[in-house]
């Protein structure tokens, strides 16, 4: 069974995974490569620290990464090898407290969860950049090399596209580890074989042909003692400079999600790190690439994410890959945790303290009640009322607005009436209130004061302020008005397509918005 998990990737890997029932992860963890080395080695660059919401105090010193520090230092259990406690007192005495050591004790207390998962047959990919890959290299060497591992590779993918450096060299490359739970590990080299071309670049030397007409070229083992033959169309193992492209506007994979990597390069990941029906494991699942792949090579998987925005981009993109007689199906086969199921759990989510998780509450409702196919307002500060949009269909190739908001408690009629002025200016048709707790008489007379909008594909009557209540919707009800999705062939391709009723969009949750008629398009993440 495959299993998506929704929080904390250190709590649901201590709580949820076993020891040794891994056979491959891979994990590109959030970090904000923006900031040159100086500005991370001196904990300066809080005018850059948005990368995402969720992740703005991710790697500030504050009491995570205290409490972190303290855990690793007193090691209970033993759970840390002596080598990574006496790297973390190195790195304590060197870097001081800041932003650049918060983030080597988080990612320290998690590659330690992700060791003890994998089997003894596992191997490890990290993904990083060179702004700190070095600082990581010495942790993964404390962690798995002190208890029987192996450093295999630094894989440097190349990806070339963007702009150019003016005052040093382009950067063009991200750095993955890639390293061996122990001794024999898989490895499926010939899985991933590319292309080997004629000439010295990659062939090297003169080229031979044999009785057959095939090319080859001869080369000698170690000490000259055997003679090898390598032939052009066999293809070769890729050495560990990968010249993969970067994902373009243009591109038919293309979310729109900031850090999304290519399909190409998980694809060859997963197949040369693990065999069809192994467990997969990404513990920052952010789009879901690689659990996409992995369902598509025949792998079970194990996906994190510890905001709920990239969860219900995960289920979106998994059902949009099977296709669309499975669209609203695809959970059934996906065991779901940490997603509110009932009240209690949905309060929770509401009362987090937990500063990287703000906003949760109201992105996993609005998110919810639209099946997952709203944009969610990512805008820091004030929002102006608005927690998400969603665009429905009002003809072949129209389309209006529908704006949301999501409150935890404390609501009245006050709320409902402000909530009206800001769906009139931002002109859109329709209007959902989402509350955790019960609307009062007044509230819901507020509401129907706002009137009645006629749907002429569905033929009725809508409120134009609906009022929907977390038990509600935690009982089933949701969005039921026609979106673009509805509508998408089976193969249809993510992004506009031209059909012979009209122009339609696929409605990716929380990421790209249909067209609006009276509204540019433009991405937001």
């Amino acid at each position: 069974m495959n299993k998506l998990f929704y929080g904390d990737n250190l709590d649901v890997l201590r709580k949820y995974v076993k020891d040794e029932s891994v056979d491959l992860c891979y994990i590109d963890p959030p970090f904000n490569s923006k900031r040159n080395y100086n500005q991370i080695y001196n904990n300066i660059g809080d005018e850059d620290r948005a990368q995402a919401q969720a992740f703005v105090d991710t790697w500030a010193w504050n009491d995570r990464a205290i409490d972190g520090l303290s855990e690793l230092l007193e090691n209970p259990h033993g759970r840390f090898p002596a080598q990574t406690v006496d790297l973390i007192k190195g790195l304590h005495s060197v870097l001081g407290k800041g932003s650049l050591l918060a983030y080597l004790i988080s990612m320290t207390l998690r590659l330690a969860e992700l060791h003890r998962a994998l089997k003894p047959t596992g191997t490890l990919f990290l993904h990083c950049d060179p702004v700190a890959c070095h600082y990581l290299k010495l942790v993964l060497d404390s962690v798995f090399c002190s208890r029987g591992g192996h450093f295999l590779n630094e894989i440097i993918w190349f990806y070339g596209a963007g702009g150019r450096g003016k005052k040093w060299f382009g950067r063009k490359h991200d750095n993955i580890f890639f390293y061996s739970k122990g001794k024999n590990y898989t490895f499926n080299g010939n899985a991933v074989r590319v292309e080997m071309k004629a000439g010295k670049s990659s062939f090297g030397g003169r080229l031979r042909t044999d009785e057959d007409g095939r090319t080859y070229r001869e080369v000698w083992g170690t000490g000259r003692k055997k003679l090898y033959k390598y032939y052009l169309d066999e293809g070769k193992i890729p050495e560990d400079v990968w010249e993969i492209p970067s994902i373009q506007s243009q591109d038919r994979e293309r979310l729109g999600y900031p850090t999304q990597k290519p399909e190409d390069l998980l694809e060859r990941i997963i197949r040369v790190g693990s065999n069809e029906c192994d467990v997969v494991l990404d513990a920052y699942c952010g789009c879901g690439t690689t659990i996409a792949m992995a369902q598509r090579l025949g792998r079970q998987w194990i996906g994190i994410d510890i905001t709920y925005q990239s969860i219900s981009l995960m289920l979106w993109r998994l059902e949009n890959e099977a296709g669309k007689d499975h669209w609203g199906t695809i959970e059934r086969g996906i065991t779901l945790h940490g997603i509110p199921k009932d009240i209690q759990s949905a309060k929770a989510l509401a009362t987090k303290k937990d500063d990287r998780v703000r906003k949760e509450f109201e992105k996993w409702a609005v998110l919810t009640y639209t099946n997952n196919r709203a944009i969610v307002n990512e805008k820091k500060g004030a929002d102006g009322g608005i927690d998400g949009t969603v665009y429905f269909l009002t003809g072949p190739d129209t389309n209006s607005k529908m704006v949301l908001q999501a409150k935890s408690g404390g609501v009245d009629r006050g709320d409902i009436a402000k909530f009206r002025g800001d769906m009139e200016r931002e002109e859109a048709a329709l209007a959902t209130f989402i509350t955790l707790d019960e609307p009062s008489p007044q509230m819901i007379s507020e509401a129907k004061c706002a009137g009645h909008y006629y749907h002429g594909i569905m033929g009725r009557y809508y409120d134009k302020i609906r009022i929907v209540t977390v038990q509600e919707m935690l009982d089933g009800q949701r969005m039921d008005l026609p979106l673009s999705r509805d509508v998408v062939p089976e193969a249809a391709p993510v992004g506009k397509l031209d059909m012979a009723g009209g122009l339609k969009e696929l409605s990716i949750p929380g990421i790209d918005p249909a067209p609006h008629p009276k509204r540019s398009r433009r991405r937001r993440v």
